[in-house]
């Protein structure tokens, strides 16, 4: 079974950052979509030291990564009782574990230690740039808490007309209405320095787009209040601030990327790190 049609939410645990937050926005998620939440912990290759009779010295990561799962798993419990909730200790690194577990999830969700852009890429403790990049489901990383006092909440998804923008916002679509939320629909217009083109309509065409990209998903869901907004400026600036008291902010994915940051997409990257909601990348169809 792929991440399309996937039966359950994964959330990855660092036992090293905060937890607590993406677990909370998974378990609430779970219960939302009445789906069962799958905890991944994964345990690295340790090379500890051992007592002199061999045995394993006190501190071995197994024990610790299970204490803190079995901690993580109580309190998703405690938090939202009706979700059936599990964990899992696979051995090996956290990218590959989870790219494993997203085969057959609903979607993936992740914490973010805010890293800066160059150790996102050069931390071997860094898992959100290679999964987002290679997910075959929509992936949901949690740097902060969501804005739910802000009224009435609202999500954010960009548009640009592509096949992944499609998804994108197919999936914001059914997010909002979820949570009963409205869906701000924003495409932002980056002008070239030098261009004969008559720029009014260059914007008429964008809105056009985004009319002709929603109408079809208004009516699946009419009780989704939509709005259309299209922006002139950078796509990550524009975005980031039109998010700025959203829930989340869902943005596609082109194609199915490697373990470099760059071939993620400028704008979902730049988002990562400018955002300060919850970003979900959605993968093209």
């Amino acid at each position: 079974m792929t991440g399309r049609g996937g039966h359950d939410v994964v959330v990855g645990i660092d036992p090293a950052g905060n937890w607590h937050l993406p677990l909370a926005w998974a378990v609430d998620e779970a219960q939302r979509r009445r789906l069962p939440l799958r905890l991944v912990l994964a345990v690295p290759p340790w090379h500890g030291t051992r007592h002199a009779d061999g045995a394993p010295g006190p501190t071995a990561p197994a024990q610790e990564a299970s204490d803190t799962l079995d901690e993580a798993c109580g309190w998703a419990r405690d938090r939202q009782p009706e979700v059936a909730v599990s964990g899992e200790l696979p051995a090996g690194f956290p990218t590959a574990a989870l790219g494993r577990a997203a085969r057959e999830a609903r979607m993936v969700v992740l914490g973010s230690r805010h890293l800066s852009r160059t150790a996102e890429f050069l931390s071997a403790g860094s898992t959100v740039v290679p999964v987002s990049a290679q997910a075959d489901c929509p992936v949901v990383v949690v740097g902060d808490a969501e804005h739910i006092s802000q009224q009435p909440p609202y999500l954010v998804v960009g548009v640009d007309g592509s096949p992944s923008a499609g998804a994108a916002l197919a999936f914001a679509f059914d997010e909002a209405d979820l949570r009963a939320a409205a869906l701000r629909a924003v495409c932002v217009w980056q002008p070239p320095a030098f261009s004969p083109h008559d720029g009014e309509a260059a914007l008429r065409a964008q809105r056009a787009m985004l009319s002709e990209a929603t109408a079809g998903l208004s009516d699946k869901y009419p009780d989704v209040r939509v709005t259309h907004e299209v922006l002139t400026g950078h796509p990550v600036e524009e975005l980031g601030r039109a998010a700025e008291h959203a829930l989340a902010v869902v943005v596609g994915r082109r194609g199915r990327g490697g373990y470099t940051g760059m071939r993620l997409g400028s704008v979902v990257h730049g988002l990562l790190h400018r955002a300060h909601c919850p970003v979900i990348t959605v993968p093209g169809r």
